[in-house]
């Protein structure tokens, strides 16, 4: 695996990079030798799974710029077999929210210990942060064979693709995303998130020259292929290729799970995202605490600390903010035996990172009436679809 090359964000973007990986090596064995996954082997530690959201954020203090990991040693003191991410460099382009930041720290060890080698970029710290950025990845972005992308509709993403066009383009999940950016591709729409309301006021207009030459280079053409590694439903856009994640790294390497007797409810940033009204929300929390029995609430790294303490105190749930992505989380355990989630990537992804486990996931659709008046005219429509896909999970009817 030489000359790869992948930007990452957000935790959830990284462990779906060593996941493609993991699956590329399947499919080329005589060159990627796999190591045989070993239960838990790869489980950090000492730290535990989940910190109560009254706990300290994760340090955010910067890791070393470039961190190759040693080379294996076989049974026999000499050489092993070579890691499946060996030649894959990931860029962690941090974010500057500190539950973000440590889950990526996190991440980026176990990037390490699978072979990779994980470069930290503090792109947004100080004025000149982005232009030193874009100075140090030049290089190494026109070298590269292969560019793996885990947001494309970030504009960091968008600025480092006017640098250079690669040949090979990989796009892995960002979340629920993941399904727009395929969508809009098809249509040939400038690249925006569902859940802003496209409005074109001066940033935008600035930036959107830079957002019409990275649609370009995200698509595919005779000098460019283009595949999307997913676990969501998507319609391959004309030209492009998709390979499915089923997060078989995940299960191979964790669990499987101790199960409680109880459930578990899954957060969302709905809120701070401006799409669902707070009183409504914590209401919704509330029933469905009520009506499942669940006795913890797994924070997304997004929500907001006041909303957590509300969460917390009027419905009587612990607060969980988890130090790694959700689907490590689950798989490594202990999980209820029914989780139940919000419209959102897990409805997707957690079924998967736990068959054969017996945990089941159920979905609460978004109440129209829970959408703020100024919320995306997409927003309800787009929610339905996420969970309306999710073939693997059992709907909940909300009273």
């Amino acid at each position: 695996m030489t000359g790869q090359l992948a930007f990452v964000e957000s935790p959830v973007q990284l462990l779906n990079v060593l996941e493609w990986a993991h699956a590329k090596a399947l499919q080329d064995p005589p060159r990627l030798q796999a190591i045989p996954p070993q239960p838990n082997r790869r489980a950090p530690a000492p730290a535990s799974a989940s910190a109560p959201a009254s706990a300290s954020a994760p340090a955010s203090a910067p890791a070393p710029a470039s961190a190759p990991a040693p080379a294996p040693v076989g049974r026999e003191g000499g050489p092993a077999a070579p890691h499946p991410l060996a030649g894959l460099t990931v860029v962690v382009l941090s974010p500057t929210d500190p539950m973000s930041r440590g889950q990526l720290r996190r991440m980026a060890q176990l990037a390490r210990d699978e072979g990779a080698t994980v470069k930290w970029q503090d792109a947004r710290q100080g004025r000149g942060a982005l232009p030193r950025t874009l100075r140090e990845l030049a290089g190494p972005l026109r070298a590269a064979e292969r560019v793996i992308i885990g947001d494309p509709f970030s504009r960091y993403v968008q600025l480092l693709l006017t640098l250079f066009g690669p040949r090979r383009v990989t796009v892995v999940d960002d979340g629920t995303a993941t399904m727009e950016f395929a969508a809009q591709l098809a249509r040939g729409e400038r690249l925006v998130r569902w859940h802003r309301r496209g409005s074109r006021g001066p940033r935008e207009l600035v930036l959107a020259p830079v957002t019409w030459l990275a649609r370009r280079k995200l698509a595919p053409g005779p000098r460019r292929t283009v595949e999307i590694f997913t676990s969501l439903p998507v319609e391959p856009p004309p030209g492009t290729t998709v390979l499915a994640n089923d997060f078989a790294w995940t299960r191979s390497a964790f669990g499987p799970p101790r199960l409680t007797r109880g459930a578990d409810l899954v957060g969302t940033s709905l809120v701070e995202t401006g799409v669902v009204d707070p009183d409504e929300y914590l209401r919704a929390v509330q029933v469905l605490a009520r009506t499942h029995g669940a006795t913890r609430y797994f924070a997304h790294r997004r929500e907001s600390a006041e909303k957590l303490h509300r969460i917390a105190v009027e419905t009587g749930l612990e607060v969980v903010r988890p130090d790694l992505p959700l689907e490590l989380i689950a798989r490594r355990g202990p999980i209820g035996r029914t989780v139940v989630s919000f419209p959102s990537t897990v409805v997707h992804t957690l079924p998967l990172a736990l068959a054969g486990t017996g945990v089941k996931v159920a979905v609460c659709e978004i109440a129209p009436e829970w959408l703020r008046e100024n919320a995306s005219p997409r927003a309800q429509g787009f929610l339905a679809g996420v969970a309306g896909t999710a073939t693997l999970t059992e709907r909940l009817e909300f009273g």
